[in-house]
């Protein structure tokens, strides 16, 4: 079964992503479009793109725009799309501006989504397991990928859960499974801020 080529937009004007580093050894192409006046860029993002190799390029506009980086991203998806159909995109932004694009492509049958960051992308969250075991290691697999990134708060890692399981999980199974979490360890509450006790990543 060949795996699906998972392209990675960045629309780096508007999102400086840190969590690069979880694409690496996936089946990604990363593609960072640089706006003509960003001639610098973080050392930890260069070294995250680095690792990726061949898979990963940065494309710097010429001339600056309204809008121009945006039209860049959406040539590159048809370019791209034409070239390989199977092709999920993901575009990383803030911008609701990609959304209308998007939706149009989903129309024409071009997997594409919009995240504002690299951990919010469909390829990382699981399909809804029904048996709460399989959703425990479902969550602690998703806090261990996120290393440093890890929420800090019991109400920002219940917002975190909600979002993994695609908001599916009622307030009663997301409190069952926050307090499995806790029962077996993983997590640990203190006041609002909450600690982690994780098995190391392989």
């Amino acid at each position: 079964m060949t795996t699906r080529t998972n392209f990675v937009l960045v629309d780096f004007e508007n999102v400086q992503p840190k969590d690069i580093g979880l694409l690496k050894d996936g089946p990604f192409k990363v593609k960072v479009f640089l706006g003509p006046n960003q001639s610098k860029i973080p050392v930890s993002l260069a070294a995250a793109l680095q690792s990726l190799g061949e898979n990963a390029e940065y494309i710097v506009l010429e001339t600056a725009g309204n809008n121009a980086l945006d039209f860049h991203i959406a040539y590159y998806i048809g370019a791209l799309s034409a070239a390989e159909p199977s092709a999920y995109f993901h575009v990383i932004s803030k911008d609701t501006g990609f959304d209308s694009l998007l939706k149009y492509l989903k129309g024409k049958k071009i997997f594409a989504h919009r995240s504002t960051c690299i951990a919010e992308i469909p390829y990382f969250k699981p399909v809804l397991p029904a048996a709460p075991e399989a959703q425990v290691d479902a969550v602690v697999a998703d806090l261990v990928r996120r290393k440093a990134s890890k929420p800090r708060t019991q109400k920002t890692l219940l917002s975190t859960l909600h979002a993994l399981f695609k908001k599916e999980l009622s307030e009663q199974q997301l409190s069952a499974l926050f307090s499995e979490l806790c029962k077996r360890g993983f997590v640990k509450v203190d006041g609002t801020k909450v600690t982690y006790a994780l098995p190391t990543e392989p």
